[in-house]
């Protein structure tokens, strides 16, 4: 994306709020005038007051003085109020607007991307251009309309006079800047992209702090940090280094401006044609109207950091998601939905192996289907086909007779509730989890989804109840009390069809069996695709389909499977059962459970409660 792109798609967040940019440009030029005013009637009081005429002739510069005094911090009050509340408004447009085109991308577009440095985007970057209108768009339009008003001024005085101040001000305010600007032209983007380097090594240092620890990694994660701190830390000294200079030169630009007022007012003052104290006034006048200059040094530094920011943002959102909604989506279906898949084939890129090949099964409401297979075989594909995460190359995948695509992605992600191998919990309490799914649910409705998880009595055991705090991802819960959570929530959504993406294959396995028998009790009547390797209360499947490299290898049920004695479904059979055996020989079936203290959550931990629901 070029430079200009950028600067279109910027301007064009401001332009609704163009009523107050212009205000603020107002405000800004009166406060810069009114320090002007202020130091050019403060001289000419001194200088008159020295000639010691009456009083009466003093009165009015006595006034100006008063009057710009005030006038300037109102002025400048009253810019800084508008200006900032442009900016939050402005901001506010760019994080909805910059979310709203990220929900579309996940997860497939969102892949690539390190979840730090996403974090960066979002905060980071949007941070940063918070400094676009104050600091970029504001000062250059403030220092053209007081260049304008302060040239003029000296001009009606001596043409002279105010064609030297404008070039030392024009010097000051664009040539400074622009050079500046070209030797830091590569600094602003690079500082933008190691701030995003740093964040991201820190979160997924923080997020995966555990594992770090016990491998022994944390010395690498540290020195890759320091080195990101280092190489951010200088590029920030050489800005520095930079925008001292460029001040310097402005403060030098400034005196030589009122160094040409001085010399060239001589001769006007010796002529008669300009009164002395006037003239005093007026040097101190073309010293102080350099302010407006003065906020071009920051402009100039902080656009390539703006640019490079909103470059990365621009560039994310204006990718194209994965899959899209028709023209003219047709209405879920007011009768029974039916779920028909028809020789289905699927891989992510057209490089890529076939991760389904020609897979056939039909859901319906009251029906379990089963599908199993080790790992990588494509089983959890399915359910982000379903979901219209991907959509497929091959096949047909029907919803009452429509093809999936026929429906829009919003209206089609009702038709399901999804319990995850690993359920994202925020950071809040289990109330607020629970109502994600449904906001308007009711206590009597949170109740009666809990009971069904079997974790009504674990939270009216706790001191605060649906107040609990459960911590970042439900930290304070254990992981059988995530998944009874993780279910409650799906059957709030009181959807047709559950999708359960491996929903037991981080437990024990006797918390294992006790969430599979809630599971099925829960869901029953509704259709349930349960994707698994775990072989555990299969047999209340009504079908099995057995994935193999992407391939149906069997298909049958639980029993029927296991005759198969040289299936691929009775050889995983053989294997769980031999290795849960050999666990339990080696270990004893404490160890198979995590041992007494290991399934008690951190929340009971904490209150001192003896419970230890999984």
């Amino acid at each position: 994306m070029s430079t200009r792109q950028v600067l279109r798609r910027l301007l064009g967040l401001v332009w609704p709020e163009s009523r107050r940019v212009l205000l603020a440009v107002i405000l800004g030029t009166a406060t810069v005038l009114s320090g002007v005013g202020l130091l050019g009637t403060g001289a000419y009081l001194i200088a008159r007051a020295a000639l010691r005429p009456p009083l009466g002739a003093l009165q009015v510069a006595v006034v100006g003085v008063r009057f710009f005094g005030i006038a300037r911090g109102v002025f400048r009050y009253a810019e800084r109020l508008v200006s900032h509340d442009t900016t939050f408004r402005v901001l506010t447009r760019l994080r909805v607007g910059f979310y709203a085109a990220l929900e579309p991308l996940a997860p497939a577009r969102l892949q690539a991307y390190r979840s730090g440095d996403l974090l960066a985007r979002i905060v980071g970057d949007i941070r940063t251009l918070e400094h676009f209108f104050v600091r970029v768009l504001a000062p250059p339009l403030v220092a053209a309309l007081t260049a304008l008003l302060i040239g003029g001024f000296l001009g009606t005085f001596s043409p002279a006079m105010g064609w030297a101040w404008l070039g030392c001000f024009l010097l000051a305010a664009v040539v400074v800047p622009v050079w500046v600007r070209r030797q830091a032209r590569t600094l602003g983007p690079r500082l933008v992209a190691t701030r995003g380097v740093l964040n991201a090594t820190l979160v997924d240092s923080v997020q995966g702090l555990a594992d770090v620890l016990v491998s022994g990694h944390a010395p690498h994660l540290r020195d890759e940090a320091n080195r990101a701190g280092d190489r951010l830390l200088a590029l920030q000294a050489r800005l520095a280094a930079l925008e001292g200079i460029e001040q310097a030169l402005q403060v030098l630009l400034s005196g030589l401006g009122m160094l040409a007022v001085l010399v060239l007012g001589i001769p006007l003052v010796r002529s008669g044609g300009l009164e002395g104290v006037v003239w005093v006034a007026l040097v101190l006048m073309a010293l102080s109207s350099f302010e407006a200059a003065m906020g071009l040094s920051t402009a100039a530094s902080f656009l390539d950091a703006n640019l490079a920011a909103a470059r990365r943002l621009f560039t994310l959102v204006e990718a194209r998601p994965e899959v899209q909604d028709p023209p003219t989506p047709r209405p879920l279906p007011a009768v029974r939905p039916v779920l028909r898949l028809e020789g289905v084939w699927f891989r992510y890129t057209p490089e890529d192996p076939w991760v389904l090949q020609d897979l056939s099964l039909t859901l319906e409401e009251g029906k379990r289907i089963a599908v199993v297979g080790p790992s990588g075989a494509g089983k959890s594909t399915l359910i982000a086909l379903l979901l219209r995460f991907w959509d497929y190359q091959r096949g047909r995948v029907w919803l009452n007779g429509h093809d999936l695509r026929e429906y829009a992605v919003e209206d089609l992600r009702r038709l399901f509730a999804v319990v995850a191998q690993r359920p994202f919990l925020f950071s809040g309490t289990i109330r607020e989890n629970l109502l994600l799914a449904r906001p308007d649910a009711t206590p009597a409705m949170l109740d009666e989804v809990t009971r069904q998880a079997q974790l009504y009595e674990f939270i009216h055991s706790l001191p605060q109840g649906y107040d609990t705090d459960v911590g970042a991802q439900g930290v304070q819960l254990s992981g059988g009390q995530r998944q009874r959570l993780a279910l409650a929530q799906a059957l709030l959504r009181e959807a047709p069809f559950f999708l359960l993406d491996e929903p037991t294959a981080n437990l024990d396995a006797l918390t294992e069996r006790a969430l599979v028998d809630v599971l099925l009790q829960a869901t029953q009547g509704r259709g349930v695709l349960w994707v698994t390797h775990r072989l555990v209360g299969l047999e209340a499947m009504d079908e099995i389909v057995v994935l193999h490299q992407g391939c149906v290898a069997q298909r049958g049920s639980h029993t029927a499977l296991l005759a198969e004695e040289d299936g691929l479904y009775a050889r995983m059979a053989r294997l769980q059962q031999q290795r849960l055996h050999e666990h339990i020989r080696l270990h004893g079936s404490d160890r198979l459970t995590g041992g007494p203290r290991a399934s008690r959550s951190a929340i009971h931990r904490r209150a001192g409660s003896a419970s230890s629901c999984g």
